[in-house]
């Protein structure tokens, strides 16, 4: 006895979509830890996720904190958000802060765990940045 199997269209276009939606590459979120400053005074911190798109660009909220001994009404916090782009292998990156209204860029190379680099803001001397992504 043969069995014959019948094809219905609503279950080949379901395989479709399961199919296709196998295929989105899921988005990465990853914590963002910085120190800024000459002393390292500034703490950074922020949670960032990947954007969709070719480019390995991460964006979200980030926070700056002066936690250097030389604060007397307790410590200044700024928020803002961070656009941050891998360059190359991840062994560089580049990003643009909001803080604050003032805009900051920095860059950077990977040295060990970390990355080394300068921030630079609007007005103001650019100072090292230490970043960790983790």
């Amino acid at each position: 006895m043969r069995r014959t199997i019948r094809r219905d269209g609503g279950a080949v276009l379901l395989g479709a979509v399961a199919l296709f939606l196998c295929q989105i590459p899921e988005l990465r979120a990853m914590e963002f830890l910085g120190q800024a400053g000459v002393l390292g005074e500034w703490e950074l911190t922020g949670n960032l996720t990947e954007n969709e798109g070719p480019a390995k660009q991460f964006s979200g909220p980030l926070k700056m904190k002066h936690v250097g001994i030389c604060t007397q009404d307790g410590p200044d916090e700024r928020a803002g958000e961070i656009k941050l782009q891998f360059a190359g292998s991840e062994s560089q990156v580049t990003a643009e802060l909001m803080l604050d209204d003032a805009s900051c860029k920095y860059s950077a190379r990977s040295k060990m765990r970390a990355y080394e680099g300068t921030l630079s803001c609007a007005g103001r001397a650019p100072v090292p940045m230490l970043v960790w992504l983790k």
